[in-house]
């Protein structure tokens, strides 16, 4: 009872035409500041995460779910990890062995340095860049011939046709054993392997890597029973957490695990820091924008000054008074947080259904307009922050005003 007579009071002032047209007009203003501001919060969100998803996306089609490396080293023996037994550990689908080391390419008379990844048969099956190949097909073995992936911006820089099957890829490893100053050339094993098909990931992939069978890079190295890595895909509907646990038990203290986000955990710190860092710029925009909720009540505590004498007379508390102004400062700010909630979810919906809002420069990206995705809890954390910075706005009017509005024009010196 307490709180429901203000409201309805606020409610009558909220929706009532005000004698001076300029109290309304500032109230429109105030409540139309909210509703742009919080539509674009919402919006920035939105869109800063469907580039984080459209990124995780793009990582997923060439990183595993899990990746084992050592703490300390480069390379281990195969052997000291079972990988037998770590394939029926239960969420563990595919086991891939992986090695990866730095080489040199010639191609005609061209050369360039990249990292080559040899993978073995489970790298197919978990992996999801067969449907990123832009040109060739997707074979890396096929009996006793070797081919190879190439990123596409190594083939572009080094002009590789898959199509030209006479022109193959020389590829420079260093080899494990110690290089004589004599015979220089004799530090480096030399092979040749033919392109099958380019991919197209992202730029980070694209320009540093080429993949080849487990052999060829064991033999390119001189890794025999070596590896770098073991790549493990995991099964669908599976707890990540405890499938790490259990992994973490059979293989010991010598490795480490890495989930999708480990593996670039510093590309996506600096989308968080930049998605959040935009968000308090917008922050700071809507609370400049909120503080004209102080002008619109300063109005009106001027403009009810006989109500309030009225509401005086009739017993009413100072406490009253200050509630039925916060609740109107509050009913200014939150009709304009669920209009700008209601905008930013519609302009978010029509973008990500039409693609009104177009990249410049898509022609060279793998998207065409900007991605939005819309999560639940960003509109609660607006909503929120629209909420609390209302509040804050409302609060100095409904308390000091209306102090001095009592003492100086109705009753000065009762409270």
């Amino acid at each position: 009872m307490k709180f429901r007579l203000p409201f309805f009071i606020a409610f009558r002032y909220f929706f009532s035409k005000k004698s001076q047209r300029v109290i309304n007009i500032i109230s429109a203003i105030s409540s139309i500041g909210v509703m742009i501001g919080t539509a674009a919060l919402i919006i920035v969100l939105s869109v800063f995460n469907g580039f984080e998803d459209l990124i995780l996306r793009l990582y997923n089609s060439f990183d595993p779910d899990l990746r084992i490396e050592l703490v300390a080293g480069k390379s281990f023996d195969q052997n000291k990890i079972n990988i037998e037994q770590l394939k029926k550990i239960d969420g563990v689908a595919f086991v891939d062995q992986v090695v990866e080391e730095s080489a040199l390419v010639k191609y005609r008379d061209k050369q360039y340095i990249i990292k080559l990844k040899g993978v073995s048969k489970d790298f197919e099956k978990m992996t999801g860049l067969d449907s990123m190949i832009v040109a060739g097909s997707f074979l890396l073995q096929s009996g006793d011939t070797d081919y190879a992936l190439v990123g596409e911006g190594i083939a572009y820089n080094l002009g590789i046709d898959p199509d030209n099957i006479f022109n193959q890829i020389e590829i420079y490893g260093p080899r494990n054993s110690t290089p004589s100053l004599a015979d220089p050339e004799g530090a480096f094993n030399r092979r040749f392997v033919i392109p099958s098909g380019i991919f197209s990931v992202q730029q980070e992939f694209d320009a540093k890597y080429i993949i080849t069978p487990l052999r060829f890079a064991r033999e390119i190295f001189d890794y025999e029973n070596k590896l770098t890595a073991l790549e493990i895909g995991l099964s669908k509907n599976k707890i990540e957490a405890e499938i790490i646990k259990n992994i973490s038990t059979q293989i010991g203290n010598d490795f480490k695990i890495k989930n999708r986000y480990q593996q670039h955990e510093i590309i996506y710190k600096i989308m968080r820091s930049e998605k959040w860092a935009v968000f308090l710029i917008l922050t700071f925009i809507l609370i400049i924008a909120i503080f004209n909720v102080i002008s619109s009540l300063t109005m009106l505590v001027i403009e009810k000054k006989k109500d309030i004498a009225i509401y005086r007379s009739m017993g009413a508390e100072i406490s009253f008074l200050r509630k039925l102004f916060l609740t109107e400062g509050m009913l200014i700010t939150l009709s304009g947080a669920v209009g700008g909630l209601i905008i930013g979810m519609l302009i978010c919906y029509l973008q990500e259904r039409f693609g009104l809002i177009s990249l410049s420069g898509s022609g060279s990206f793998v998207i065409d307009t900007y991605p939005v995705k819309m999560i639940p809890l960003d509109f609660l954390y607006v909503f929120i922050t629209v909420s609390c910075i209302g509040l804050l706005a409302a609060w100095y009017p409904a308390k000091r005003l209306i102090r001095e509005e009592i003492n100086i024009k109705v009753i000065a010196g009762d409270e």
